[in-house]
């Protein structure tokens, strides 16, 4: 069982939808203590970084997705929820779970359209969550993006403006900045591999 953390922010719908078009077995989880039946959790987030870690901290999600981590099985961070996993952002004051320690910066060349919006490219740098997605597009909306500290811990790459990290990984950690839930085929894809990863070790 896929659980999806509801904590009031991010595309719970929509992640809950995708899931159950390609047949995968998902629930939206508001309840911290019930992470423990789930054999993976998917940490969504839309919005600012404060207010999320806030209603994380007041729920007792913060805790509880740390706790969950240290068991081995999966947890993936979408978009903001990637984010939710560094130590810290220049969006805001209050830390991140430092599940992999990095800090969350904002695009700052005059040069390009802030935020970064629309289709494009991840370079993969190892299969995990990219198996059969040689050629892929991914849907992107966001202004800040990772900076792990750990250059082992990079898991894709996005070129716009200059290079920066669209994926991370740390064991059975991983983050995507951009939204699989809309990236048609692709996001299917990547769902897909991820729910296979809970039978692996780490």
């Amino acid at each position: 069982m896929i659980s999806i953390i509801d904590y009031g922010m991010g595309n719970l719908g929509s992640i809950l939808n995708m899931l159950t078009k390609i047949g995968l077995e998902s629930k939206l989880e508001s309840d911290p203590d019930n992470l423990r039946a789930a054999t993976s959790i998917i940490l969504p987030g839309v919005g600012a970084f404060d207010n999320a870690m806030e209603r994380l901290n007041s729920s007792g999600f913060s805790e509880a997705i740390t706790d969950f981590a240290k068991t081995g099985s999966p947890v993936l961070g979408i978009c903001l929820g990637m984010q939710l996993l560094a130590s810290q952002s220049e969006e805001g004051e209050l830390k991140g779970l430092n599940l992999i320690p990095g800090d969350v910066v904002k695009f700052k060349s005059k040069s390009i359209k802030v935020p970064h919006m629309g289709w494009n490219i991840v370079k993969p740098k190892n299969e995990s969550l990219f198996s059969h997605l040689e050629n892929n597009r991914f849907y992107f909306v966001h202004s800040y993006y990772y900076f792990p500290e750990e250059s082992e811990h990079v898991a894709g790459t996005t070129d716009y403006g200059h290079t920066f990290v669209s994926c991370i990984n740390r064991e059975n950690i991983f983050g995507v900045q951009f939204h699989p839930e809309k990236s048609h085929k692709f996001g299917m894809q990547l769902l897909t591999n991820f729910s296979r990863l809970s039978d692996q070790q780490f």
